[in-house]
């Protein structure tokens, strides 16, 4: 066990699948007093933490009330009403809101690089609830204005003598039980080997976070009370990086055929849905967002070579879970704009 200075009350909202899981366990590897409320419904269990099963989105959230913690580290605040309801019910008892919101919060258009400081997304409708893609990001920047709202910006430092409001963005959050099909669809893909489709060129920018980078970083910010907004997120490095140490890793033979956006667009395979991590050019700058306010509060990363060993084990150790959540490009599909791309350039 990693000693600390004083050990603290932590409460954890939702989040028990992925990074909730690496910053719980991590929370309570450091000795401190960890509860976890959720719904329950991944059935996880973090040794050494207290469990309330409840909705925050109903008055199960009234189980917390009085409850004293230094510090909440709330991962799954999407709706702004519930997330003020959760805010205003531990105001008093509880000293720092940690709020895990996304850099899907900034407005487009974007100019890289995306610091701290750029507009924020706003919702034709404020009163909207429904989460889709047109309506994430407005609804997380509600969410933030919530918190700060109830708990103010505070001081910075100390454990939770300041108290206040800590707002984090993350980017694509990757690594071991990630619950999508992002990350996981290049490390499966090159394992196995071949020619592989990959989006424009080998220079244009990839970003993302490992999960256990972002969960043990969410515990450091509550142990020194740390105060303010940040973009949490790795550096941004070529796309043919990762491709590349991927096919190192598994010692794959893997190549590659870097294929235009034009041609893919014409071929209607779409950025993030079909080949994740890629934006399109159009969205660029969301792989080229600042993060060295996050850097000087103490965010350290993995290497990237961590990151995708772990990840192709426990898809290797889960491979009935992996095989039911796909839902990049199916082999077939690569194949059939491959062969279309090969025909048109020979």
């Amino acid at each position: 066990m990693k000693a600390v200075i004083q050990e603290m009350r932590l409460l954890f909202i939702g989040g028990t699948r992925f990074s909730g899981y690496f910053a719980s366990t991590y929370a309570v590897e450091r000795g401190h007093s960890v509860t976890l409320f959720s719904r329950g419904k991944a059935g996880i269990v973090i040794p050494g933490a207290e469990t309330i099963t409840g909705d925050r989105e109903t008055d199960d959230i009234e189980q917390l009330r009085g409850l004293p913690f230094d510090a909440v580290i709330d991962m799954t605040g999407y709706r702004p009403g519930s997330v003020r309801k959760t805010a205003e019910l531990l105001k008093g008892t509880v000293g720092q809101y940690i709020f895990v919101s996304s850099i899907s919060a900034y407005a487009s258009p974007l100019t890289a690089p995306v610091d701290e400081s750029h507009p924020l997304a706003t919702l034709p409708d404020p009163t909207v609830t429904e989460i889709t893609g047109e309506t994430y990001g407005g609804l997380k920047v509600l969410c933030e204005q919530a918190v700060q709202e109830v708990f103010g910006k505070g001081v910075s430092g100390g454990g939770v003598t300041g108290g206040g409001a800590t707002i984090v963005r993350p980017g694509l959050i990757v690594g071991p039980r990630d619950p999508s099909n992002r990350f996981d669809y290049w490390v499966e893909r090159i394992a196995e080997g071949g020619e592989v489709l990959a989006p424009e060129s080998p220079d244009f920018l990839a970003q993302f976070i490992d999960a256990r980078d972002l969960g043990e970083w969410l515990v450091r910010l509550a142990e020194t009370g740390t105060i303010g907004t940040f973009n949490a997120v790795n550096p941004p490095f070529p796309f043919g990086a990762l491709l590349a140490t991927c096919k190192t890793v598994r010692g794959s033979d893997a190549e590659f055929t870097f294929v235009p956006e034009e041609f893919l667009t014409a071929q209607s395979v779409s950025p993030w849905s079909d080949l994740p991590i890629w934006t399109g050019a159009a969205d660029s700058a969301l792989s080229n967002c600042d993060n060295q306010r996050a850097i000087a509060a103490g965010l350290t990363f993995r290497p990237l070579a961590t990151t995708v060993s772990d990840t192709l084990a426990w898809i290797n150790d889960n491979r009935e879970l992996f095989e039911k959540r796909r839902s990049a490009l199916s082999r077939d599909r690569e194949r059939e704009v491959l062969t279309a791309y090969h025909a048109a350039n020979p």
